[in-house]
């Protein structure tokens, strides 16, 4: 009887225990290793310790560790009940070295043929800008100058200075003109002005000043209007402006109403751009330098060709200023006389007061010719009858007979005026006529502009029909000097337009 009942305590106590871990994980195993008994062992143990009177829980304790122990060894107890401890103790894998070699720095074969193909990929893109780094330092090409608008003396002559050159072309596409020539070709002689002569507008044709009662108001220069009219007998008037369209556009068609004087506008889209200023390259104009003179109040725009610019000082609203009717004088004499060259006689009087200046030697040349045609008339009578006068022929002229003649120049002058005042004449007897021509032009123009996206889209596809006019956009240079045929222009002489009568001068300044 007393060993049934020994037998029964150690398996109430085993059940017991399961219990226990069932409802509770058992905490993490920090215990000291201790040797493992077996089953026959534990049992003589609880027995002895029923003999002796100890508690039945002393068998509790000692049967725990078979337990922790196979916790500790990664297995489950004998009663099949599955742990709950999800954490278990991680035990040091002992790693053994089995003779291979090491992966850690090793590149894969994907990865070696990356590299190669980049390195190389970088070597054939340093020889290519070798390469083109030394063929941008040939020698310069006839054609290449000739679209560079560049002479040979001009151009760098070092092997670095043409690199840099060309190197700096490559990206200098929107500081140039919007056109590699600005002007049409010149129309051949006579039609065509042997020079040109370019204005600016900026303080020097008009200025523009503001305020908050009247807001922008510009205001005429003295003598403007006699300025564009006599000076365009002798020169082709090409107004250039820094100005966009849209401003200066209105202002020159106050000026120059019916396209008589002004030849050619050009606006900010034919300027350039160097070192962040806008500068007015004369080189694209299409015209031969020695023959061409520019206007301007600002250095910084002819900075290109200072020896073809005339610079005057700006005008602030002086209604008695004289500055812009005091350079006639020299301007026509250039044109009277026609030297080869502009560009010595402008550098000659470059920094000086040009119209007080050249007034000196014209009064020099005057009093040099009275003194030539005194010498040559002395103690010979002017008076008398003439041989004319047998064959009923007289001197109508009104010069004094015993006068000095005048001058070539004075001559050529005299006959200026006389066909300026032609000019003037023609434009008041025929002024309703222009009037009429010009109203037809605008609506013309405002007729051929798109009243919507899709016609600018059909207009773009199909093209216009032949004959058809097109306008150029804002800006570009057209036959006619505007942006529109205006009345008098070669445009509006084929279609209708009235015309001077004979010895008149001209309408059309070629």
């Amino acid at each position: 009887m007393f060993s049934i009942l020994s037998r029964s305590i150690p398996r109430r106590a085993v059940v017991q225990s399961v219990r226990y871990f069932a409802q509770k994980p058992p905490s993490q195993p920090s215990l000291p290793k201790k040797k493992v008994k077996s089953a026959a062992e534990s049992t003589v143990e609880s027995n002895q310790e029923t003999k002796s009177g100890l508690e039945p829980e002393t068998s509790t304790s000692r049967t725990e560790e078979p337990l922790v122990n196979q916790e500790l060894e990664g297995t489950t107890p004998k009663s099949g009940v599955p742990t709950l401890d999800f954490s278990p103790p991680e035990f040091e894998k002992e790693f053994q070295r089995t003779g291979a070699r090491s992966s850690k720095d090793s590149l894969s074969t994907n990865e070696r043929k990356r590299r190669f193909m980049s390195r190389v990929s970088l070597a054939l893109l340093a020889l290519a800008f070798g390469a083109s780094t030394v063929y941008m330092g040939r020698e310069w090409e006839e054609d290449e100058l000739k679209a560079k608008k560049m002479r040979i003396e001009d151009a760098p002559s070092t092997r670095w200075g043409r690199t840099k050159e060309r190197f700096t072309d490559l990206f200098d596409y929107f500081n140039k003109p919007a056109w590699p020539e600005l002007l049409p070709p010149p129309y051949p002689p006579p039609h065509q002005k042997p020079y040109t002569l370019l204005i600016s507008i900026d303080d020097l044709l008009v200025t523009s000043t503001w305020d908050r009662q009247h807001g922008w108001r510009t205001a005429k220069r003295p003598g403007v209007d006699y300025f564009l009219g006599y000076i365009s007998q002798f020169y082709e008037v090409v107004i250039f402006t820094s100005q966009p369209y849209y401003t200066a556009g209105p202002i020159l068609d106050k000026l120059d109403r019916y396209g008589f004087y002004i030849n050619y506008r050009l606006f900010r889209e034919a300027t350039r751009t160097v070192d962040g200023k806008i500068v007015k390259d004369l080189s694209y104009l299409n015209r031969d330098l020695s023959k061409v003179i520019i206007l301007d109040t600002d250095p910084d725009h002819v900075r290109l060709q200072p020896e073809n610019s005339i610079i005057l000082p700006k005008w602030k609203g002086d209604p008695k200023d004289k500055g812009l009717i005091a350079m006639i004088p020299f301007l026509e004499s250039i044109a009277i006389y026609r030297p080869p060259d502009v560009r010595p006689i402008l550098q000659a009087y470059a920094g000086k007061d040009i119209p007080i200046e050249y007034g000196k030697k014209e009064a020099e040349m005057k009093a040099r010719h009275i003194a030539e045609w005194q010498a040559k008339h002395k103690g010979k009578s002017t008076g008398g009858i003439s041989f004319g006068s047998f064959f009923g022929l007289s001197d109508n002229s009104s010069h004094p007979k015993n006068a000095p003649p005048p001058t070539y120049l004075e001559q050529k002058r005299a006959e200026a005026q006389k066909q300026y005042q032609a000019e003037l004449k023609y434009i008041e007897d025929n002024r309703e006529h222009l009037e009429k021509l010009l109203e037809q032009d605008q609506q013309a123009m405002a007729a051929q502009v798109p009243g919507s996206l899709w016609e600018v889209f059909d207009a773009t596809v199909k093209g216009k029909p032949p004959g058809e006019p097109v306008p150029g956009p804002p800006g570009v240079p057209n036959p006619a000097g505007t942006s529109a045929a205006p009345p008098g222009s070669v445009v509006a002489a084929s279609s209708g337009a009235p015309t001077p009568a004979a010895g008149a001068a001209p309408t059309q300044k070629a």
